[in-house]
């Protein structure tokens, strides 16, 4: 046995048998427990094997000697045989072969997806074993997270179409999709990278966002682009290239016609077909804890059935969000200036670890007193929904967004990174029921922004009437139910087989 490979058995599983009293040929046997693949009884420390002494052959009588008369042999005497129990390994020990050397990754230049074979380099499931993932009825589409665009050539290998779910809002996907333009017709990089001048312009090259959109609503990315390149950032580079490459998909978005509609119509020229069927939380049954990273701490709904209607504002930033001890002073200055009670959800990884987290939330609430209400993780429908909630001071990220949109909530925007700088301009200048504080976080900043949002009606009026909106849109017959019917549809439709249906067998894979 090679010594790499008893190096990892573990010797304390062998017992040891003691010796016979006549020395003869030792053997090495397995033990009952062994046969039967149990673990056989406790063993005691491993001794080593005492050294095997074979005597001299036994003595014949010689031949010229008279034969003695027939004596029946002598009784044998079985030996005793040495046994070695084998008990089983906590893990399966294996012979492996030394890993053979594996050729260097073919080198893609940057922005380039992965090709139809990517998929197995990332260690994601073959399309084989994909594919036999639906044990049952005919498998019909992909869905696929569509920020990975190997699932698009997985679905092609398989012969089935696929279908890209964005979590982002349209408006984004189509800024994505516009940046290689953008970057042709000169909008990008922008002139002075490294400071806000020029950051209040319109970018013209985006189509049905001329009107509203500025510079600094574009992805922060774009504002350290190299010249005529999109290789300044990886990250975006990544992003736009899959969303390029989610061209060769369907898409469903977690958005409303009434809500995006110059972006869906123009969404709709590039991609193979658009569903629009959100926003899901307002269709969907599910509890908030069933979608939440984080442990829900309710006990800040007693607390809020305790304050007036209308009166308190809701600090929530998201789950990646991390601010620094300075952003985190303003914020807090900024709330106290403003005079209205609050509650905070301060994540322990939010500002630091979590010594300075508890250090952080202890000073907070010794500041603030009772006007405050401090938890690591809120129930935010059921908080967006309290008639106590006046205002909702929000990263931005499209869950969010369409939450606060969802419960007529007015909303003051404090956008970080992603689709979040486009989201807070589509709330306040398309929308009309938000605050934009984007690139700044000074305390008077802040105290301004969420006394507008709590003391302007037509704001508040603006964040009803597109509550109203959203809830037709997702009852009975409007626009994100009919094309939640479509979606369902067009799945039907591809589970036919020779025009019967087999909707009741039809499966979907979803990555």
């Amino acid at each position: 046995m090679p010594a790499s490979l008893f190096s990892v058995i573990d010797l304390s599983c062998l017992k040891w048998t003691p010796p016979p009293r006549r020395a003869g040929a030792g053997r090495i046997a397995h033990g009952d427990g062994a046969r039967a693949g149990v673990p056989g009884p406790s063993a005691g420390p491993p001794q080593l094997l005492p050294p095997l002494r074979h005597g001299p052959p036994p003595r014949r009588p010689p031949r010229h000697l008279p034969p003695h008369p027939p004596q029946p042999p002598p009784p044998r005497r079985r030996r005793r045989r040495r046994r070695c129990h084998l008990a089983a390994a906590p893990l399966p020990v294996r012979a492996r072969r030394p890993p053979r050397r594996r050729p260097a990754p073919r080198r893609r230049p940057p922005g380039a997806h992965g090709g139809p074979a990517d998929h197995r380099q990332r260690r994601v499931p073959r399309p084989a074993r994909l594919a036999g993932g639906a044990r049952r009825g005919v498998r019909t589409c992909v869905v696929a997270d569509g920020i990975l665009p190997f699932a698009v050539d997985i679905a092609e290998e398989l012969g089935m179409p696929a279908i890209a779910f964005r979590t982002v809002s349209a408006s984004a996907v189509l800024a994505y999709l516009s940046v290689p333009s953008l970057i042709e017709l000169g909008e990008l990089p922008f002139p002075g990278r490294g400071g806000d001048d020029g950051l209040d312009e319109r970018v013209r090259g985006v189509p049905g966002m001329e009107s509203f959109l500025r510079r600094r609503d574009l992805p922060i990315q774009c504002r350290h682009l190299a010249a005529t390149t999109t290789h300044g950032d990886p990250l975006l580079t990544s992003v736009v290239a899959a969303t390029a490459h989610s061209r060769n998909a369907r898409a469903l978005l977690n958005t409303a016609i009434s809500l995006e509609h110059p972006a869906l119509t123009h969404l709709a020229r590039h991609m193979r077909d658009v569903f629009a069927i959100g926003p899901l939380h307002a269709m969907s049954p599910a509890p908030a804890a069933a979608t939440s990273l984080w442990r829900h701490d309710d006990g800040c709904m007693a607390w809020l059935d305790s304050q007036p209607n209308q009166s308190v504002v809701y600090v929530s930033l998201g789950s990646l969000t991390v601010i620094s001890h300075e952003q985190f002073t303003e914020l807090l200055s900024g709330l106290l200036a403003a005079g209205y009670p609050f509650l905070w959800v301060l994540r322990p990884d939010m500002a630091g670890n979590n010594h300075d987290d508890a250090l952080l939330r202890q000073a907070l609430l010794d500041v603030a007193g009772a006007g405050a209400c401090v938890v690591p993780w809120a129930p935010q429908r059921d908080v967006l929904r309290h008639r106590a909630v006046g205002c909702f001071l929000t990263h931005s990220g499209w869950n969010s967004t369409a939450e606060g949109v969802a419960e007529g909530v007015p909303m003051v925007c404090w956008p970080f990174f992603a689709d979040q700088q486009i989201n807070s301009r589509l709330v306040g200048a398309v929308w009309g029921n938000r605050v934009d504080m984007k690139d700044a976080c000074e305390r008077g900043v802040v105290e301004r922004s969420v006394k507008e949002a709590m003391e302007s009606g037509e704001i508040r009026r603006s964040a009803r009437r597109l509550a109203e909106q959203v809830k037709r849109d997702t009852g009975d017959g409007g626009s994100s139910a009919l094309e939640f019917e479509r979606l369902v549809g067009f799945i039907r439709e591809l589970s036919k087989v020779d025009d019967e249906p087999l909707v009741e067998k039809c499966s979907l894979l979803l990555v």
